[in-house]
């Protein structure tokens, strides 16, 4: 009998772990390179969309680009029953708060959320930021298309929004469009500070900036690679748990870090032919990105962008010097690769919009015992839990098990002093959570 329940338990897990959910796939099918090119053209048509340039015009500058985003936020909502909220929000930075800000002026972000059905209160975001800039960061008024740098992770924002539209899912997608980037991060900063304000509980961002180019200065040249840059732990813990990371590890393991993760793994799943690369760093050496203002106000967020910069194109004045065509236009980006990471972040925003919550606490014992032993906090509409152990030098959660109607288990023979651990909660279809890193020990 003890045979028969163990190898029906061993077949379970097995089948649960080859579940795919063949709509992920639909999602990736319904991306279009088309949609996502002619989003970057009117983007990049502005002229400039610098944080400091004309609002007024029609035609011309980072007032006319916010509405024409906002206006293509209530098409894609008019097109699915106005399940999309759309507004502004906005924060004004004065003159002189930091060198890039030369005179007063509103950071106006656009905000479209598809609320969820059981969670509406949890949100995944995706974000592309609004605005260009030039060589000089302070010139509000020379042309700055800023076609990769960053309408392509704008347009793919919006191409995600009008694809997921189309489904139903447990907890709310916040799609967005974020000013101020190039001035010094202002628009995520106001962003966070609303969703505080708000009570939001943010499950991660996925900051899209520059995803539309595949030749690097370096001279290589990849439609499939792509990176995801993620901090380690958040800048907000406590003095208790960095002590404790001290003795049971876990500085590879920060919210952020298992949002890259979970990235990885989807996309390893379903888009094997792409080759996520996770960069245990912040973001680029001394750069920066918008997804740093979540992290700094404790949530989790990492950056997805392309893997092979070419720094001609970027903070460029349009010229020719030395027969090298500077300047971020239209000819230097691949819509066909902007689509593919749009579809890596759709397939994202769907798999945790449709899983359900993270357990808020995970605890570990085991010291001294040929085990490890974990326990959980049950999370409503749960159907089962995945326990996840991986070598502490592995990158990425390399084994395994799932289980039901419990909330504690032994992995026998698994030493715990060899092994990282984690927990993820699994919901109707297979979908998981993120993976929660123990947040506490206990000894029995």
């Amino acid at each position: 009998m003890k045979r028969t329940y163990t190898l029906i338990f061993i077949l379970a897990t097995l089948l649960l772990s080859a579940q795919q959910d063949p709509r992920l796939y639909d999602i990736i099918d319904n991306i279009s390179e088309d949609s996502i090119r002619k989003d970057i053209t009117e983007l990049a048509g502005f002229g400039t969309r610098h944080t400091l340039s004309d609002t007024l015009s029609n035609t011309r500058g980072i007032g006319a680009a916010r509405r024409w985003i906002k206006s293509r936020f209530d098409q894609i909502s008019s097109k699915c029953n106005d399940c999309l909220e759309v507004f502004y929000q906005k924060d004004l930075v004065e003159k002189g708060t930091g060198s890039r800000i030369v005179k007063d002026v509103y950071v106006v972000n656009v905000v479209a959320i598809q609320r969820g059905t059981a969670n509406p209160n949890g949100f995944i975001i995706m974000s592309g930021d609004i605005d260009s800039r030039v060589s000089d960061p302070n010139d509000f008024t020379s042309d700055a298309p800023g076609a990769n740098d960053n309408a392509s992770g704008m347009a793919g924002t919006i191409e995600a929004a009008r694809v997921l539209s189309q489904y139903k899912f447990e907890n709310s997608i916040i799609y967005l469009g974020l000013s101020g980037e190039e001035q010094g991060l202002f628009g995520g900063k106001g962003l966070a500070a609303y969703a505080k304000e708000k009570g939001w509980e943010i499950i991660g961002i996925f900051n899209n900036d520059m995803i539309g180019n595949i030749r690097g200065v370096d001279g290589v040249v990849s439609n499939r690679d792509f990176r995801i840059f993620s901090e380690p732990v958040p800048p907000t813990e406590t003095e208790e748990a960095r002590r404790a990371r001290r003795f049971y590890g876990g500085e590879v393991d920060g919210i952020s870090r298992q949002l890259a993760r979970y990235v990885h793994s989807t996309t390893k799943t379903y888009m094997p032919e792409m080759n996520p690369i996770m960069i245990y760093r912040l973001d680029r050496f001394a750069r920066g990105g918008h997804h740093r203002p979540f992290n700094d106000a404790g949530f989790a967020g990492i950056r997805i962008m392309e893997a092979h910069e070419n720094y001609t194109q970027q903070h460029q004045d349009i010229r020719v010097e030395n027969n090298i065509a500077y300047g971020d236009v239209l000819e230097h980006v691949n819509f066909n690769y902007a689509a593919k990471l749009t579809a890596v972040n759709a397939i994202n925003l769907a798999s945790i919009a449709w899983a359900p919550p993270a357990p808020a606490k995970v605890e570990i014992g085991g010291a001294v015992r040929p085990s490890a032993k974990l326990r959980w906090n049950s999370v409503p509409d749960a159907v089962g839990y995945k326990i996840y152990w991986r070598d502490t030098t592995s990158p990425t959660w390399d084994n395994s098990i799932y289980i039901e109607n419990v909330t504690e288990h032994t992995l026998e023979g698994i030493v715990i002093d060899n092994y990282f651990f984690g927990v993820a909660a699994v919901g109707q279809g297979g979908h998981e959570s993120v993976v929660v890193f123990p947040n506490s020990v206990f000894r029995d």
